[in-house]
């Protein structure tokens, strides 16, 4: 259970919570206050603690308070924080508090900063951290312990430490558990596993999550273009990306511009311009919608019970595209299928669209028969299964379309397939009418 955050405004309690809580547990709470609010909870805090504190916090968090903080008390934190979380806070500030901090620093963690800070984002290179733990092939089992019982305070995890050459390249991986067992003499070169899986500092920061969860590593090791080791991810960044990432996926689906903030944090401008782009381009594909009624105008007239059927034939069709979108968003998001599978998936969708479709023109054609006669019912079922089986089809292969131009697929399901489905189904259904009805 996590500890249970105190009133604010009873000043001894919330002063205890923040002298004895758990540091995540603290983190949240003081998120939820104005960074003024927050300060006088966080400076009578030991510097370890403080740093602890300190990366649990929101990166807007880290920053605003950042600024607020003496320059003497900042530096005491950010070298005791992470590598990859100084490197990111760093990252948020402005130039000119950059230039403060980097002046307040350690020329050690000075340096550190720079050359993490300095990869592009979201490259592995931008999460990965410095702190880790290395051997060289040549020493033994026992001097390895050794050696990782100095290094163990600064790094992030010693489960598994990496072998490198002379010239700091990467040869190899071996596990705490193979040391522990190994006789006291046994070279690590033969304790090692070869080729370790790892990641170049240009690779996606979201192709390194996929990679860390394929293959169940507590990190990965991340190399420079000559081969060299610079840093590890670990497996608690992978899961912060793949949050990330499932959290700008769902914004795209909603034909939301992604945001980083969280929603109770979010501004009204800023909710307003993120979502009022796509909302008036879906506009201009709604007018097809409108002006497909429109030619139709003669066989309405005719058959003024076809309106009827109108919204809950292109609703359906879709609310099936958008079934069919988003499974295939996020088969392609976690690897599940290829682009070279769309041929096999499309015959499969086919035959499921077609099944799901005939069930649909099932329930309707009764509902047609009783507003319009047999005529308008079979007009009603044959649409419910063409327009059910072409908003499957559109769904399930705007992700791969996406995907081909190197487009983001998330972008294809919910409004966007929807759109499409409402003016493919409004021809559909009047078209088939007018052939249908001998109009």
């Amino acid at each position: 259970m996590s500890d249970p955050a105190p009133n604010p405004h009873d000043p001894g309690a919330a002063r205890r919570f923040a002298e004895t809580g758990r540091p995540v547990d603290v983190a949240v709470w003081l998120s939820r206050l104005a960074p003024e609010d927050a300060l006088p909870f966080i400076l009578p805090l030991a510097p370890a603690r403080q740093a602890r504190i300190f990366g649990h916090l929101p990166l807007d968090m880290q920053s605003a308070l950042a600024r607020a903080l003496p320059g003497a008390v900042l530096a005491g934190i950010v070298t005791r924080m992470d590598a990859d979380d100084r490197a990111d806070l760093f990252g948020a500030l402005p130039p000119e508090d950059q230039n403060g901090l980097i002046g307040d620093l350690p020329a050690e963690d000075r340096e550190d900063i720079r050359r993490l800070a300095a990869h592009p984002g979201e490259s592995a290179g931008a999460i990965m951290t410095s702190d880790y733990a290395v051997l060289n092939a040549e020493i033994s089992a026992a001097e390895a312990i050794d050696a990782l019982r100095e290094q163990a305070p600064g790094a992030e995890t010693i489960y598994r430490s990496y072998v490198v050459d002379a010239h700091h390249r990467l040869t190899g991986s071996v596990r705490l558990h193979a040391l522990i067992l190994a006789e006291a003499d046994t070279p690590i070169a033969a304790l090692m596993e070869e080729a370790p899986v790892s990641v170049s500092v240009h690779t996606d920061q979201e192709d390194v999550a996929k990679l860390i969860a394929r293959y169940d590593l507590l990190a990965i090791p991340v190399v420079d273009d000559g081969g060299r080791l610079v840093g590890i991810v670990t497996h608690d960044d992978a899961a912060d990306v793949m949050q990330q990432e499932a959290t700008e996926d769902f914004q795209k689906i909603s034909h939301v511009l992604p945001f980083k903030q969280t929603m109770r944090d979010a501004g009204i401008g800023m909710l307003y311009s993120r979502r009022v782009v796509w909302l008036a381009l879906l506009i201009v594909g709604n007018l097809f919608s409108g002006a497909g009624i429109a030619h139709f105008e003669d066989v309405i007239l005719a058959y003024v019970s076809l309106v009827f059927f109108l919204p809950l034939l292109i609703d359906s069709s879709g609310n099936a595209g958008s079934q069919s979108a988003t499974l295939m968003v996020r088969a392609l998001a976690t690897g599940d299928v290829e682009m070279s599978d769309w041929g096999r998936l499309l015959v499969r969708e086919l035959v499921v669209a077609a099944a799901l479709g005939a069930t649909m023109a099932a329930v309707v054609v009764p509902l047609g028969a009783w507003r319009g006669g047999w005529d308008v019912a079979m007009t009603v079922g044959l649409t419910m299964f063409v327009v059910v089986l072409i908003g499957s089809v559109v769904g399930m292969s705007l992700p791969f379309l996406l995907s081909r131009l190197k487009l983001d697929p998330a972008t294809a399901s919910g409004p966007l397939v929807t759109t499409i489905s409402d003016a493919t189904g409004v021809l559909i259904y009047f078209t088939i009418a007018s052939a249908l009805l001998d109009l």
